[in-house]
C-alpha cells in the first residue's frame, strides 16, 4: 500500500492528461448514453458545496478532537487545493459543456478529495472505505447525467485520487527504517 502511495500521483495525474487530451472539446458515446438520461435534482445536493464542507468539518473537527494536528490540517487544506488545481486544468483542457469549462469536474474533484480524507480520518477502516467508495461511484454517475460530461468525472477521479494519495503520505510521514 505505501508503495502506491508513492507512484499513484503521477500516474493518475498522467492518467488524466491522457484522457483530457483523447476526449478532447466534445462528448463520446457514452457521455452521450449517460445524459439521456435526468438524474433527480435533489440527488445531487451531496456533490454541493454545502454538503461537502459539512461533511469535511466534521472530518477535520474528529480529527481535532483526537489530538491529530497533522491530519487536521491536512484534511482541511487539501479539498480546496485540489479544487483550484481543477479550475485551473479546466483552462488548459478547454472543454465545455453548457457554455461552461467542464473538464475535469470540479464537483467530484472536491467528492473524491472529501471522501478521501474521511477515510483517512477513520484511519482507512473497512465502513469508510465502503461508504466513499458507493458515495464516489453514485456522485460521479449522477454529475455525468446531469451538468457534466462522465469523462469529465472520470478526469476528476483520476485527480482526486492523486491529492488523496499525496494527503496519506503527508499524514502518515516518512517510514522509519531500522
Amino acid at each position: 500500500m505505501r508503495t502506491a502511495l508513492h507512484w499513484w500521483p503521477v500516474v493518475a495525474v498522467a492518467g488524466l492528461f491522457a484522457l483530457g487530451w483523447l476526449v478532447g472539446k466534445g462528448s463520446t458515446p457514452l457521455d452521450d448514453d449517460l445524459l439521456a438520461f435526468d438524474a433527480p435534482n435533489w440527488l445531487l445536493v451531496y456533490v454541493k458545496a454545502p454538503a461537502l464542507v459539512a461533511v469535511l468539518a466534521v472530518a477535520v473537527g474528529y480529527a481535532l478532537w483526537r489530538g491529530r494536528w497533522r491530519l487536521a490540517v491536512v484534511a482541511a487544506l487539501c479539498p480546496p487545493v485540489a479544487v483550484v488545481s481543477a479550475q485551473l486544468l479546466k483552462r488548459v483542457f478547454g472543454r465545455g459543456r453548457d457554455g461552461e469549462l467542464a473538464y475535469p469536474s470540479g464537483h467530484v474533484t472536491a467528492l473524491v478529495v472529501v471522501a478521501g480524507m474521511v477515510v483517512l480520518v477513520a484511519g482507512g477502516r473497512l465502513w469508510a472505505v465502503v461508504l466513499a467508495t458507493v458515495a464516489v461511484v453514485v456522485g460521479m454517475i449522477l454529475v455525468g447525467m446531469s451538468f457534466h460530461y462522465f469523462t469529465d468525472t472520470v478526469g476528476a477521479l483520476l485527480l482526486g485520487s492523486a491529492y488523496v494519495a499525496v494527503a496519506a503520505r503527508l499524514v502518515t510521514g516518512p517510514r522509519c527504517v531500522t
